[in-house]
C-alpha cells in the first residue's frame, strides 16, 4: 500500500503518463481485471496487480488510484477506449484528455497494422515479448489471472512503456502532416464517448428474437420446398458446388464468371444476373439472405446479451474503416441491413429500458449535401435548399422532363446514380444494380454529368489532386493514402481513382458525425438530461431518453447533429422516438 500511494503522488506530480491493464478477456465488458501499468518517464514503469499480493481489494486498489486516474494529466495508451471501459466496468473513472497511440498510428497510416507490437517494431526497432509466453496457446492457453504477478510485471511494463515512446514518435509526426488538430479535437475525444456508450449497452429483447427466429425458421423451410420443387430435387443448398451442377448442367444456365479456381462461380452478383431467365437463383438469393440473418444477428444476439445487465455491448472500432467512420463488432450492429424488410425486423428486438424510450436520429440523404456543398454545383444546392425530393429532381433534368412527370421507374434510377457517383461507380456497376444494359447505364452516367457540370469536375478534381498529393483527404484534412493511383494495372488505379473520389465525401460525413456525437455527448453530460446515447450506425445515432425529456433531447441532438460541419445548403435530421429502435424510423 505505501508503494501504491507513493505511485499516485508520482503521477499527480506529471503531466502525462501512460496507461494500460492486464485482463482475463480481450472483449472490455467480460474482462476482468488482473492488474494496472503505469509509465512515467521512458525505461521506467510501474505494475499494479489487483487484487495486491498483501491482501488489499481491486475495489481499494482503484480507490486509491482514482486521484491520479481522475486527474488532468494527458493519459496515454495503445488502444485505451478498452482501459477505460475495463475501468468503468470495476466502477473507477478516467478522465481525459486521451492520447492513444493506436489511433494516433490509423490517422497517420490508415491502412497499415496498429497493433502495439507491429508499431513498437517499426517505429522504435523494438521487439515486444509475445503474450504467448506468459499464458501459452490452443487448449492448454491460460489465463492472464493464472500468471504470477511476477511474470506479468516485465510484460505489463513493457507495454505502459512503449506507449510513452510512440506517443512522443506520433505527436511529432501528426504535427508534420497537419494531423495534430484533428487527432486533438476529434480522433481523441471522441474515446471517452465510445466508451461511455460501450460500457451502457443496448436492452435486446429475447423473447422476440425467438419469434422472430421461429418465424425465419418457417419460412426458410418454405424456400427449401420451393426450392427443391424449382431444381427437379433436393441438394446442400449451402453447397457452391452441387448448385452449380444445378443451375449450370441441370438446367442449362449460361456461366457468367468463374472462380479463381475455373468453376463457375454462384456468387451472389451471378444469380442476380440469372434470375430474370429461371425462377431458382432469385429462390437461392432469398434463401441465403435468411439464413444469413437467422445464423448471424437472430441466433447469436441472444447469447451476446450480457448476464450482469441485460444488454449488448458491441464494440466501437475506430482504426478500421479507412474512411474515418467507426465500425462496429461483437456484435456488428452496422451489418443489420435496413434496405431489406426482413433485415430490418430484426430492429424490434432492441428496445429501452424500463421507464425509457428510444430516439433515433437519422442524417437524411448527408452524403448527397457533402457533395452539393463541397463541388458548389447551383442546381444540385437549388434542389435542397428548396427542399424537392432530391432523386425526383435529379430525375427531371437527367431525363430532361418536367418533375411531376417523372415515372417512380425513373426516380429509382436517378436514386442509384445520385448513390453511385459519389463512389465512382461504373457503368457495369450500376447496370448490375439496375438490371439494365451497360450502354443505358453509361448514357444515364453522362446525363448525370452533363446534368451537373460542377460535380463532374469536382470529382475529375478530386483524381488529380489525390494523383500530385498523394491522397485524397476530407473538408477537415482527415488524410487516405492512394499509392495505386498511378498504376499500371487499369483495375488498381480505377479503385484507387474510386477512393479518390469517394473519401473526401464519405470521410467527411464520417467527421461531421463524430464532431456532433462528442457535442452531444458533452451536453448530455453538463445538462445532466435523463438520457443515454447509445448507438452509432453509419448515417445514425441512437439514445435512451426519459419520456418527459424527449422533447429537449431531440432539440439538442437536431441542433448539434445540423451545426457540426456548416454546409452551404440546410443540413436535415430524421429523428423518432418509440419503444423499439424499429418503430424509431
Amino acid at each position: 500500500v505505501a508503494e501504491l500511494d507513493a505511485l499516485v503522488t508520482a503521477l499527480s506530480a506529471v503531466d502525462r503518463f501512460a496507461l494500460d491493464t492486464e485482463t482475463t478477456d480481450v472483449h472490455a465488458m467480460w474482462a476482468s481485471l488482473v492488474g494496472l501499468s503505469f509509465g512515467i518517464e521512458e525505461g521506467v514503469a510501474w505494475y499494479v496487480p489487483t487484487p495486491l499480493p498483501d491482501g488489499s481489494s481491486t475495489e481499494d486498489v482503484l480507490n486509491r488510484l482514482a486521484p491520479a486516474l481522475t486527474a488532468e494529466a494527458l493519459k496515454i495508451g495503445q488502444n485505451i477506449k478498452y482501459d477505460v471501459v475495463v475501468l468503468a466496468r470495476h466502477g473507477a473513472s478516467v478522465s481525459g484528455p486521451f492520447f492513444d497511440t493506436m489511433v494516433a498510428h490509423y490517422l497517420l497510416a490508415p491502412e497499415e497494422a496498429h497493433n502495439l507490437d507491429a508499431l513498437a517494431r517499426s517505429f522504435l526497432g523494438y521487439r515486444t515479448i509475445p503474450i504467448t509466453d506468459l499464458i501459452g496457446t490452443g487448449r492448454t492457453q491460460l489465463s492472464m489471472r493464472d500468471v504470477s504477478p511476477q511474470q506479468v510485471c516485465p510484460y505489463a511494463c513493457e507495454d505502459a512503456d512503449i506507449a510513452l515512446r510512440l506517443a512522443t514518435v506520433f505527436e511529432d509526426r501528426l504535427a508534420e502532416n497537419d494531423l495534430d488538430d484533428i487527432a486533438t479535437s476529434m480522433e481523441f475525444p471522441l474515446i471517452p464517448v465510445l466508451s461511455t456508450i460501450e460500457h451502457c449497452g443496448i436492452r435486446v429483447d429475447a423473447d422476440v428474437l425467438a419469434e422472430i427466429s421461429a418465424e425465419m425458421g418457417s419460412d426458410i423451410e418454405r424456400l427449401q420446398a420451393e426450392i427443391y420443387e424449382a431444381a427437379g430435387g433436393e441438394f446442400n443448398i449451402g453447397s457452391p458446388a452441387q448448385l452449380a451442377e444445378i443451375l449450370f448442367d441441370k438446367l442449362g444456365l449460361p456461366v457468367v464468371s468463374r472462380t479463381s479456381t475455373g468453376k463457375a462461380s454462384t456468387r451472389e452478383n451471378v444469380l442476380r444476373r440469372l434470375a430474370t431467365e429461371h425462377e431458382l437463383p432469385a429462390l437461392i438469393l432469398d434463401w441465403r439472405e435468411l439464413s444469413k440473418l437467422k445464423n448471424t444477428y437472430v441466433d447469436t444476439l441472444p447469447e451476446l446479451i450480457h448476464p450482469e445487465t441485460g444488454r449488448v455491448h458491441t464494440e466501437f472500432n475506430q482504426t478500421v474503416a479507412a474512411t474515418g467512420r467507426l465500425s462496429s463488432s461483437n456484435p456488428n450492429l452496422q451489418n443489420i441491413p435496413i434496405r431489406s424488410e426482413r433485415g430490418r425486423v430484426i430492429r424490434r428486438a432492441f428496445v429501452a429500458g424500463d421507464g425509457m424510450r428510444l430516439m433515433a436520429a437519422d442524417y437524411v440523404q448527408i452524403e448527397l449535401r457533402i457533395l452539393a456543398s463541397m463541388s458548389e454545383d447551383q442546381a444540385l444546392i437549388k434542389a435542397f435548399v428548396d427542399g424537392e425530393d432530391i432523386h425526383t429532381s435529379t430525375a427531371s433534368r437527367v431525363f430532361g422532363i418536367d418533375p411531376k412527370d417523372v415515372t417512380r421507374s425513373q426516380r429509382s434510377k436517378a436514386k442509384e446514380v445520385n448513390y453511385g457517383i459519389p463512389y465512382g461507380i461504373s457503368p457495369f456497376g450500376l447496370a448490375q444494380r439496375l438490371r439494365c444494359p451497360v450502354d443505358e447505364a453509361k448514357t444515364l452516367i453522362n446525363d448525370y454529368h452533363k446534368s451537373f457540370p460542377a460535380v463532374s469536375q469536382f470529382l475529375t478534381r478530386q483524381v488529380e489532386l489525390a494523383r500530385e498529393l498523394g491522397y485524397a483527404q476530407t473538408l477537415l484534412g482527415r488524410r487516405r493514402f492512394v499509392r495505386a493511383i498511378d498504376a499500371r494495372n487499369r483495375m488498381e488505379r480505377s479503385a484507387a481513382e474510386r477512393i479518390a473520389v469517394n473519401m473526401p465525401i464519405q470521410g467527411t460525413q464520417a467527421d461531421m458525425i463524430k464532431i456532433a456525437m462528442i457535442r452531444i455527448q458533452e451536453r448530455l453530460e453538463t445538462e445532466k438530461l435523463p438520457a443515454r446515447m447509445l448507438l452509432q450506425v453509419h448515417d445514425e445515432l441512437v439514445f435512451e431518453v426519459a419520456p418527459k425529456a424527449a422533447d429537449e433531447l431531440a432539440g439538442l441532438v437536431e441542433k448539434e447533429m445540423v451545426e457540426a460541419l456548416p454546409l452551404n445548403l440546410p443540413v436535415e435530421v430524421e429523428i423518432n422516438v418509440a419503444d423499439n429502435w424499429l418503430d424509431a424510423h
